[in-house]
């Protein structure tokens, strides 16, 4: 199933997290030459992808949201 980013964070590794409308969270590592994911590095980048869907397993799976972390980035804009 398919799910809107809704923010993101980084996770104790200092890896970026995708959070997703759903209450799931999915790393979005750029790592080439397996992850080409070059926009998660800058704020504009995360900032594009708003909204944008990605594959949620853990729907599929029936799995509960992800516990919540301590800070979020937070959009443009927003205080």
């Amino acid at each position: 199933m398919y799910q809107s980013i809704t923010g993101f964070h980084k996770d104790k590794n200092d890896d970026w997290v995708a959070e997703l409308v759903c209450g799931h969270f999915q790393h979005t590592r750029h790592d080439p030459p397996w992850q080409n994911r070059p926009w998660v590095e800058t704020i504009k980048g995360r900032q594009e992808k708003l909204g944008s869907r990605l594959y949620c397993k853990k729907c599929n799976e029936g799995a509960p949201p992800d516990e919540k972390r301590q800070s979020k980035e937070k959009p443009a804009g927003s205080t």
